[in-house]
């Protein structure tokens, strides 16, 4: 029976819904669900005892300023070491082109406020990450998906969408949230060409940059632009908005993140910013660029890695060993995902409810292709769990897999 608030939602309510995985996860949170689901980072890594000792520092020099409001570009000295640090990677940026934002979804979300119009084409990726799509579906947003490969997007595919005017694309270059896959130097020169070609912005969504496992560090969407365009005294002033966050490298409940934009970007963000939540919490700001200040940051990011690779190194092993030989994955070089495809004919939300009958979760990879397919792949999630679970879990699902598969030629 429809309430009278039935009548009173917003039309924009009809393209929003819950997240899946979010979803998913309360299906998870029974302590003997071995889960996969989840992109958590692992709690053993979060640097707790360093984040006491910031608190108490913080409260005991600039307690009155720490619980103050604050301004909605956020804390000067945390943006200024963004752009040191964003500097080592060759991009010339100041604090004018940084915005601290409550979180990467906050800066999808106000992207999607300040570009889109009901109607408007994003080009993303597919797959491509779930969140986003969750965000920009509230501004009634369309998409138009590129396949991706182990390479990532297939750019060769791109002019095509390009020719419809979508707003901007969308990408994650680096161990892509689903798949895993990072986007190969000669695509990243490609689409970065294509875009100025056709006047398409790009937005690079980033968060997983620096947790590289194998292989050699590759320049970002950004980078590449600007080293096209030339320096401009400091200030970049492409066509590239990149996002990234602190979620990943010291703790995702401090919902720090941040967007490198030009400056006129940044200048509208941060009126987006100003009527929705005034500014990012300035404890939370300053507290993180006092525990990350002083190199911590770049010791804390090697110990995640060490761990981060164990657990994916672990995950490799036993699917290699374990899963039937029609089933593939892919073999990220950093991250926290790999992505799993199935024959076919199968459907791993069918898969789910069977796996979660045997103790282990995964996310169903339909969600993830926005304009539809991908029924037979599925995420694994590898930085949260421990590799003696991570075993236990994976060998459960190829021994289900097995079984299905056997099913289905009897």
């Amino acid at each position: 029976m429809q309430t009278p608030w039935e009548y009173r939602y917003a039309h924009r309510m009809q393209k929003m819904g819950s997240s899946v995985i979010r979803e998913l996860l309360k299906l998870t949170e029974q302590p003997d669900i071995i889960s996969f689901a989840g992109g958590l980072p692992a709690p053993e890594v979060f640097p707790v005892e360093k984040f006491k000792e910031a608190c108490n520092i913080v409260l005991d020099t600039l307690g009155a300023q720490a619980l103050q409001y604050g301004t909605t570009e956020g804390y000067l000295p945390l943006r200024e070491m963004i752009a040191r640090h964003t500097a080592r990677f060759a991009i010339e940026v100041t604090a004018d082109n940084i915005l601290i934002t409550s979180g990467s979804q906050q800066a999808l979300d106000f992207i999607g406020r300040l570009f889109l119009n009901r109607g408007d084409y994003i080009v993303v990726e597919s797959p491509t990450y779930l969140g986003a799509l969750q965000a920009w579906n509230a501004y009634g947003a369309q998409y138009i998906s590129v396949p991706s490969d182990e390479n990532g997007m297939i750019v060769d595919e791109l002019e095509k969408a390009l020719r419809i005017g979508p707003k901007f694309i969308y990408v994650l270059p680096n161990f892509q949230n689903p798949s895993g896959a990072t986007l190969s130097l000669e695509r990243r020169k490609q689409l970065i060409t294509l875009a100025d070609r056709y006047g398409v912005p790009i937005v690079e969504d980033d968060p997983y940059g620096q947790l590289r496992y194998d292989g050699d560090h590759l320049p970002s969407v950004v980078k590449l632009d600007s080293d096209m365009r030339g320096s401009n005294g400091g200030h970049y002033t492409g066509n590239v908005i990149y996002l990234s966050t602190f979620s990943k490298l010291l703790a995702p409940g401090i919902r720090l993140a941040w967007v490198i934009a030009p400056p006129e970007v940044i200048r509208k963000l941060v009126m987006t910013k100003q009527a929705a939540d005034l500014h990012t919490s300035t404890f939370n700001q300053i507290t993180a660029y006092e525990v990350a200040k002083g190199g911590f940051l770049d010791e804390h990011v090697k110990i995640i890695r060490s761990v981060y690779r164990e657990r994916r190194n672990v995950m490799l092993e036993t699917m290699d060993e374990i899963w039937p030989v029609e089933t593939r994955w892919t073999r990220p070089e950093g991250g926290m995902f790999l992505w799993g495809i199935l024959p076919q004919n199968m459907d791993t939300a069918e898969v789910f409810k069977q796996a979660i009958e045997r103790k282990v979760a995964f996310v169903p990879g339909g969600s993830f292709h926005p304009t539809g397919g991908g029924k037979n792949t599925m995420r694994l999630n590898f930085s949260y769990s421990n590799p003696e679970n991570i075993r236990e879990g994976i060998t459960r699902l190829g021994i289900l897999l097995k079984e299905l598969i056997a099913a289905q030629k009897n």
